[in-house]
């Protein structure tokens, strides 16, 4: 079986735990090898949001890069992946990828996936937005990265909150055609049908 190679970046944006329940889900995937970033920012959140530590998540990962190191592997488009997550996304983060301004690793892996044609999936975290927010995912959109916000579904009945982070996740896991029983989907047991 071919090792599929997924990048996952999670920066300072509340809601670390999208990043680390996708972490999760992707170690139960057959032939998927994890390469994890985290801003200096993200480990902090980490440590106020989660009952996580920093270091459990980066063993969660198979590699793990330092935030300044731009040399390495992933920034390179010789490096062969399926793609990346940055989960969640910044403003700040997401302004840099909009404009190209690969200042460490985050960005300049996100900057190889454009360049590269690969998937690269923004899930940003920040309300309201502005005018310069909302430009900015229409520059990354139009450069070719998927804007998956954490909007909550309730046709699922979610009962706690793990149940809406699974949701979200589970919805980052498609956009990269991986199986995954983490909510149930629309009309899949007849209950959604009118």
């Amino acid at each position: 079986m071919d090792v599929q190679r997924i990048i996952v970046a999670i920066t300072g944006a509340t809601g670390a735990i999208y990043g680390v329940r996708l972490l999760e889900a992707l170690q139960a995937c057959p032939g998927v090898e994890t390469h994890l970033i985290l801003s200096s920012w993200a480990e902090k959140t980490i440590a106020l949001e989660t009952n996580r530590t920093v270091e459990s998540v980066r063993e969660m990962a198979h590699c793990c890069h330092d935030l300044r190191n731009v040399g390495a592997p992933i920034a390179s488009g010789s490096f062969q992946t399926s793609g990346m997550a940055v989960i969640p996304c910044s403003m700040k983060t997401l302004a840099a990828i909009a404009h190209g301004l690969a200042e460490n690793l985050i960005i300049r892996a996100a900057d190889v996936m454009l360049k590269e044609r690969k998937k690269l999936i923004l899930v940003p975290r920040e309300t309201p937005l502005s005018g310069i927010h909302l430009e900015n995912m229409l520059a990354v959109n139009r450069a070719g990265a998927y804007l998956v916000p954490p909007m909550p579904a309730f046709y699922n009945h979610p009962a706690s909150i793990g149940d809406l982070v699974n949701h979200l996740v589970g919805r980052v896991m498609d956009q990269f055609s991986l199986p995954h029983n983490l909510t149930r989907r629309w009309g899949e047991d007849g209950s959604n049908q009118p």
